[in-house]
Parts: C-alpha cells; sequence; structure tokens
C-alpha cells in the first residue's frame, strides 16, 4: 500500500510480522480470533508458517515446546479475552521451566476501552506476575520495536516468556513505513553468554580440582542455554561423575562412563563436592535437604536469584553456563578418581540388577514399569522422547534413557499435565525428519488430545504410546496412602476409553495392548504407519497395583507426597 506520494504505508499487523521474521521466527502456534488475523497476513507476507489447532493452550505449549526442541524462542498468537486466558498455563508453564517463549494476545480496539467490548479484560494484569516482560502495543508505530523488546527480555539473565497485548486497531491501522520503528536483524540484541566472576570461577576450579568424590548434577539450563558441548567438556576434562536432570538428560549418551543415572541419591550423600548446574533447589531436590551436609555445595545458575535459595551453598557462581562451566574446565586441573567411580557404577548396577524384575515382568495387566523399559528398548538413536503424565514421568525417568542431547522432553516443575500434543506437535514440526514418541498417560492425553487431528492436518506424523489404567493413579495413590482404599477412588477413576480406536477415527494408525509380549510388536507396526505419513496411537491397558508394589520400597518421605516428589527420585 502506498499514500499519493508513493511512500510505502504498512499495517501493524505486517510491522508483527517483520519483527517476528528478524527474530528468526519460522512458525507461529495460533487459534484464530477476529482481534489478530492482522498478525496472519503479515506472517503469510514474510513466509512465516501458521500452525492453528484447537485449543489455545495446545498453542502457547506448542510454542513452549518449539524453543525446548530448537534453542530459539518459540511463539503463540491467540486471540482476547478467553483466547488469552486459555494460553495462560502454557506461559506458566513456560516460566517455571525458564523457556524463551512469546505469547501475543489481542485486544479490543483503544477506541473502545473501558467500554465493555467483547473479550476485553486486563490480560497484562493477569500475565505480569508469570513473565519476564508484559505489556501493551500504544501505537501502531511500536509494533516491531515492541516485539523486538519482548524477545529481548525472554533471554535477560534466566531465560522465560514474554507477553504482548495488541488492540485491535493498532493491529488494523496502517501508517507510513518511514515512521515505523523496525529493528534490523541482529542490531538489536546483544550477547549473553556472560562470564561468572573470574575470582569465583579460579575457586571452584580449585575446590573440584582438589575433590575426592565430586559429582555434579547437570540441569535444564545446559539445554536451553545451547551449553552441551561445554557441560561435557566439563565432565570429561575435570573426570567427575555427571547426573542429568530435565532437559539436560541426553548430554551424555547411555554407556559414557561419566553418565551416572540411579545412584543420584547415593551420590549426594557420599561426595565431598556437589556441583548443581542449572536447576534449583526446589520439591525435585528436596529443597537441597538430600545433599550430604558436609560436602562443599558449589552451584552454578543464570539467575541470581536461584542460587542459595532454599539452602545455604559454599559458593555461587552466577553468568551463562557454557562460558562459565568452560572457564573452570581450562582452570582446573584432572585427577584419578577411579576409585569413587567404581563405586558409582559397582551402586548402578546394583540398582539396575533389582529393578529389572520389575521391567521385565510377564505379569497382567501389564506394569507401567514394563511399559517405560519397552520403550527405552525401542527407542532410536535420534528418537525425541516426550513424557507427560505423573506416573509416566516418574517411571520414564528410572527407565527411559535418551541418546543424545534435546531428546528427552517433560512438563518441567509446574507439573502441568496435556502437554504432551502440544510438545510433539511442535517437535515434529522442528524436526520433521526425526522420529517423535510421545508417552502420556490416559489423563494427560484426554486434556489435549483432540490435537492429535492436527498431527493429520500438518502432516506431523507422531507416534502415541498411552499407558491407560483408566485412572489418575499418582494422585489415586496419595488418596489410597493417606486415607485408605475405602476414599482412595474418589475423584481419581476414569472411564475406559479405546484411544486406539479413537485414532483411527481421526484418521489414524491405532491399536491395543493387553499383554507384555505383544508391546514391541505393536510399536514396530506403529512406526511403520508414522514412516509412511500416518500418526498413530498405540494403547496400553496397565495396571493400577503395580505402582504401590514399587513406591513401597521408596523413602517415606516421598511416598507420602508421590505426585511432588517422585518426580526427580533417582
Amino acid at each position: 500500500m502506498s499514500t499519493g506520494t508513493n511512500e510505502q504505508m504498512i499495517t501493524g499487523g505486517e510491522l508483527v510480522a517483520k519483527a517476528l521474521k528478524a527474530e528468526g521466527i519460522e512458525v507461529i502456534y495460533t487459534l484464530c480470533g477476529g482481534h489478530i488475523i492482522d498478525i496472519y497476513n503479515g506472517c503469510l507476507n514474510e513466509g512465516i508458517k501458521i500452525i492453528d489447532v484447537r485449543h489455545e493452550e495446545v498453542a502457547s505449549h506448542a510454542a513452549d515446546g518449539y524453543a525446548r526442541m530448537t534453542g530459539k524462542p518459540g511463539c503463540a498468537v491467540v486471540t482476547a479475552g478467553p483466547g488469552t486466558t486459555h494460553a495462560l498455563t502454557g506461559v506458566a508453564n513456560a516460566f517455571r521451566a525458564e523457556i524463551p517463549m512469546l505469547l501475543i494476545g489481542g485486544q479490543s480496539s483503544l477506541t473502545q476501552h473501558k467500554m465493555g467490548s467483547l473479550q476485553d479484560l486486563p490480560h497484562v494484569d493477569m500475565m505480569q506476575p508469570i513473565t519476564k516482560f508484559a505489556a501493551t502495543v500504544m501505537s501502531t508505530e511500536r509494533c516491531a520495536d515492541m516485539v523486538s523488546m519482548a524477545f529481548r527480555e525472554t533471554r535477560n539473565g534466566s531465560f522465560g516468556p514474554s507477553f504482548l497485548e495488541i488492540p485491535r486497531d493498532i493491529l488494523d491501522s496502517s501508517i507510513p513505513m518511514s515512521k515505523a520503528v523496525v529493528p534490523e536483524t541482529g542490531k538489536y540484541s546483544a550477547s549473553s553468554k556472560t562470564l561468572a566472576d573470574p575470582v569465583d570461577v579460579q575457586k571452584a576450579a580449585d575446590i573440584i580440582s582438589k575433590a575426592e568424590r565430586p559429582c555434579v548434577l547437570l540441569g535444564q539450563q545446559v539445554w536451553t542455554c545451547q551449553s552441551t558441548d561445554e557441560a561435557v567438556d566439563f565432565v570429561r576434562n575435570m573426570n567427575i561423575p555427571a547426573y542429568l536432570n530435565g532437559a539436560a538428560r541426553g548430554s551424555l549418551p547411555p554407556g559414557d562412563p561419566h553418565h551416572f543415572h540411579r545412584t543420584r541419591r547415593n551420590a549426594f550423600t557420599k561426595s565431598d563436592c556437589i556441583i548443581i548446574v542449572g536447576t534449583p533447589f526446589d520439591f525435585r531436590m528436596g529443597y537441597g535437604k538430600r545433599l550430604n551436609p558436609n560436602a562443599t555445595v558449589i552451584q552454578i545458575d543464570m539467575d541470581y536469584r536461584t542460587v542459595g535459595k532454599n539452602r545455604d551453598i559454599s559458593l555461587g557462581l552466577v553468568g551463562h553456563i557454557g562460558t562459565t562451566l568452560k572457564a573452570i574446565s581450562e582452570a582446573g586441573t584432572k585427577q584419578d578418581r577411579s576409585d569413587w567411580f567404581n563405586e558409582l557404577r559397582a551402586g548402578e548396577e546394583a540398582a539396575l540388577e533389582k529393578l529389572m524384575p520389575t521391567f521385565t515382568t510377564e505379569k497382567s495387566p501389564i506394569s507401567p514399569y514394563r511399559v517405560a523399559w519397552e520403550l527405552n528398548q525401542f527407542l532410536n538413536d535420534d528418537t525425541i522422547y516426550i513424557g507427560d503424565g505423573g506416573d509416566v514421568v516418574t517411571i520414564s525417568a528410572q527407565a527411559v534413557q535418551p541418546r543424545q542431547p534435546g531428546a528427552w522432553m517433560d512438563p518441567g516443575p509446574l507439573g502441568t499435565l496435556g502437554v504432551g500434543v502440544p510438545y510433539a506437535l511442535a517437535a515434529k514440526i522442528a524436526a520433521p525428519e526425526r522420529e517423535v514418541l510421545l508417552y502420556c498417560g490416559d489423563g494427560a492425553f484426554s486434556m489435549t488430545g483432540m490435537d492429535f487431528e492436527a498431527f493429520l492436518r500438518h502432516k506431523a506424523p507422531v507416534l502415541t504410546v498411552i499407558g491407560n489404567n483408566s485412572a489418575q493413579n499418582q494422585i489415586r495413590f496419595g488418596q489410597i496412602m493417606k486415607y485408605g482404599e475405602e476414599k482412595g477412588n474418589v475423584g481419581n477413576i476414569l472411564g475406559d476409553v479405546n484411544f486406539d480406536e479413537f485414532a483411527k477415527i481421526m484418521g489414524g494408525h491405532g491399536e491395543a495392548v493387553r499383554e507384555a509380549k505383544d508391546i514391541q510388536p505393536a510399536l514396530q507396526r506403529a512406526r511403520e504407519a508414522v514412516k509412511s505419513g500416518i500418526p498413530a496411537i498405540v494403547n496400553i491397558w496397565v495396571d493400577k497395583v503395580s505402582d504401590f508394589v514399587v513406591f513401597s520400597n521408596i523413602p517415606s518421605e516421598i511416598a507420602a507426597n508421590p505426585c511432588q516428589n517422585l518426580w526427580e527420585f533417582p
């Protein structure tokens, strides 16, 4: 569009899209609404893919999943009012997990401000507590600039989500291009790879070098910072046993001499130096109380507020994970710790031997532990594994070991169920050449499962496995432990849903499994269906009771609140 003087005109929606393009955004996730259609027009002009789904929560979770998969910020665009409130949970989940993403929400026209217009709500007020940045775009001239500002905030210190609401008349209005503020790619942001205090870096290197029994826990920030290489070099150069948490799983492959999995509690009890990297002392860490009280504890994090929170530490370093680990590695010296490694390796073997009867049991109904073990055996080297559900994540953490970095996703510390389908959609769109395996509980799948249809419509064939016990079983277990069998089945029993038939109705491949021996053949047939471009569901009927057998052998303080404490039990 141009004026009479041939000056180019541009709309607010087009400016938003230009800013998204400058940020490197290749896809937006959305559910349509009249307030935001001008952004679609801009995205089409800029070659940005538009993935529409059936619920706004799916859109925001998908933006989160895209960021987890690619290491780049994700973006969701939703309409005003219920569109934005539906998406709020996805934003909250990204906030707790420190995932960079931008949610753009619609708003009624400024000319109708406070008049009671359709879907008018105080979106910014609602979003401020769960975002790093939340604002209203007040003029068309600032549309692109504000988008760039919001993206910068997603990577300021520890990562997290931003929110922008853009009134309808701001998006729809046209202005001369000369009046617009359009930041150029690469010219509106700086590197965030800050180094921790060099003095403390040297202190950390000296402490670790002298330790006899050190161990390190690599957490979420290792992956979100794209610092896997530096973390692995640190572990190898300093010769330290490493445990992996959250998205850092897969940083070291199974069988790597520095990779340990099932002896974390033992290591934390016996280590004289414990390094915590990129994960907080939250419920997954027993708020720091499970560490040897006599150990030297070093915490490295991108957020100053996280360091030393919930327990005292010996030394804290704030900075980019990769930059800081590389500096420590270069300043330290490698020590022979064969005895310590051998002790932990023997513990790993003993723990696996103890679990194997549970992992390989032939009992019927099928044990969920057998399902998780079979899935681990089924994984390819490039499979992206996504867990969604209380028991699913708990048990998967004990059985499933991804083969490479970025190949594990779970809800994270907010514990949001229903993330699996949107994460899988985003992962398959971001990496169409890779196999995406989604393992859900039946309760979790039910929350967002209608977007199985999106797998078909957007040609994103995902292999979905549902551990179906017709219950919200982790909660059920806690109720039974607390109130007894009579009151344990209240509010947590679901219907017997044939999800395999649901898959067929939606146009996908579906089959049911009721015996353990049939799991692998069913998975292989589903894999072939997915290779042909058809999404699949393998509905595995699992036992409600078998969890209790294993849970009875775990520490009482964990068993008392399984829905909180079992997420990082190993």
